[in-house]
Parts: structure tokens; C-alpha cells; sequence
């Protein structure tokens, strides 16, 4: 038995993740330019958005209040932005297939 066998860890959950998948699909949605939204191509933008945010996790309801909380904060959710457009642009400029 591992270590990880003794705990529940799928109650952890960032919920940057959530606030980072919305915020892509608001920037992709009204996106200027032809982008590829295939599923390696989106997802690559939502994994190099969250390493560059704070991480808000969670292990029960009252973190998801606390997360919410901290979208409404004027520089997280500024700094939660600006990450998902430097990931799409970034994908954008060198997608991962040909």
C-alpha cells in the first residue's frame, strides 16, 4: 500500500483550473485571427496559463468561496488574463503539431 492509498486525494482541486478554462474560452471565442482549437492545441494553452498563476486550492466548499473571492481581487483576476492571452499567443506562434 502507498502513502497516497491512505488519503482522498481527488477532494484537492485548483480551482485556478476552472477560472483559467472559462477565461480561454471567453479570449477563444472572440478571438481576431484564424487560431487552431484542436484539443492538444487548447489544452497546451490551458496548462501553460495555470503555471503562470497563483494556484487557488481547495479541499472543500469554503475554498471554492475563497477562490471566487480572489477572481473578484482586480490583480489576480488582471494577472489570470494576461496569463491565458501570453499562452494563446505563445501556442498560437509554435502549436505543438504541424
Amino acid at each position: 500500500m502507498t502513502f497516497a492509498d491512505n488519503y482522498d486525494f481527488d477532494i484537492l482541486k485548483n480551482e485556478a483550473e476552472k477560472l483559467v478554462i472559462d477565461e480561454l474560452g471567453r479570449q477563444l471565442d472572440a478571438y481576431p485571427r484564424p487560431i487552431c482549437k484542436c484539443n492538444e492545441c487548447v489544452v497546451d494553452m490551458a496548462a501553460m496559463a495555470l503555471n503562470m498563476v497563483k494556484p487557488l486550492y481547495r479541499v472543500s466548499l469554503l475554498g471554492t468561496q475563497y477562490a471566487s473571492r480572489a477572481m473578484s481581487e482586480t490583480a489576480y483576476a488582471r494577472a489570470l488574463k494576461q496569463a491565458v492571452i501570453q499562452a494563446v499567443e505563445k501556442v498560437r506562434k509554435n502549436p505543438s503539431h504541424d
